[in-house]
Order: C-alpha cells, then sequence, then structure tokens
C-alpha cells in the first residue's frame, strides 16, 4: 500500500501558505551556495505526524550536504527519506527519495522530487513548498507543502538538535 505522504505541487504563480512558496512562472533560482545554508548540518529531532521525526544533515562536501531522515511511530519506522541540497547552475535546489520503512522505494527508480530554490532571505531559505527555517543554534523549523490532488496543507517539522 502506496503511503499518503505525496507532494503536491502548484505551478503557476509564487503562491505562498504560511511559510513555504511555490514557484512562479518564468522565475528562475538565485544565486546561492551552501555556504548559505551551512548553518543546516546537524542531528535534529521533533515531533511530527504522531510520532518521532529525525534528521542527520551533513556539512557542505563535495558541492552537495547530504540528509536521512526517519519517522518512528510506535517503535516502528512509518518511512525513511535520503536526499541533498546540491549546488547547481550557481544555484540551490533540494532533491530527496522516500522509502518505505522496508526500504522499498516509493519513486521510480530515476526520479527524485525536486525543490527549486526560490530565495534565501535571512536564515530562512525558501524552496518550491519547502522551507528551511533556523530559529536560533539549536532550532529548526521546516515547513512542508503536503498533500493530494484536492487538498495541501502545510506541515511544520519542529526540530532542537540532538548533542
Amino acid at each position: 500500500m502506496r503511503a499518503v505522504f505525496i507532494f503536491f505541487i502548484f505551478g503557476f504563480g509564487i503562491l505562498s501558505a504560511q511559510k513555504t512558496m511555490q514557484w512562479s512562472e518564468g522565475h528562475t533560482s538565485p544565486p546561492a551556495s551552501l555556504d548559505d545554508v551551512s548553518w543546516i548540518a546537524g542531528h535534529w529531532q521533533g515531533e511530527a505526524f504522531g510520532g518521532l521525526a529525525e534528521e542527520i544533515w551533513s556539512p557542505p562536501l563535495g558541492g552537495s550536504m547530504m540528509f536521512v531522515f526517519k519517522l518512528v511511530n510506535n517503535d516502528k519506522i512509518s518511512f525513511y527519506e535520503v536526499g541533498h541540497i546540491q549546488e547547481i547552475d550557481n544555484s540551490l535546489i533540494l532533491q530527496l527519495k522516500h522509502f518505505h520503512g522496508n526500504l522499498h522505494g516509493w519513486e521510480e527508480k530515476d526520479e527524485t522530487v525536486d525543490f527549486k530554490l526560490i530565495k534565501i532571505e535571512g536564515a530562512t531559505a525558501f524552496f518550491e513548498g519547502f522551507t528551511i527555517e533556523k530559529i536560533n543554534e539549536d532550532e529548526i523549523n521546516m515547513h512542508v507543502l503536503i498533500g493530494g490532488e484536492n487538498k495541501a496543507e502545510e506541515v511544520t517539522f519542529a526540530y532542537v538538535r540532538v548533542e
């Protein structure tokens, strides 16, 4: 059974929920480098979807910052994500793949879920439908637009640094 966490991205105009933005036709990603988002690196945990969410982000190396994510509900893995923020064409893109708890992929073998950079404003990176916001050295929020064909909702992952 395929999980119901499907990213729904609107393709017309820069729309915004409370914390996320959408791509505008004709928009281009601004110049940016991994140095602009290096503060994301670390081990983060928080509550989400009735369970415990965990993300581990590497520091910039080789033109990318890789990450792994897992969601644990009732002491069982609900799903994983593996991805990166990568420098491409003098800007950034966030790409990821989802996996069930048994590591069977959600996306096709050569497909990724891509979030183009819209802008970086201070310590907040706005990707298409995915915003990463630094609260302080030990707290970050990730706001993600999640939904299906008829309804999309913004979900916030409030993380604290794990030492």
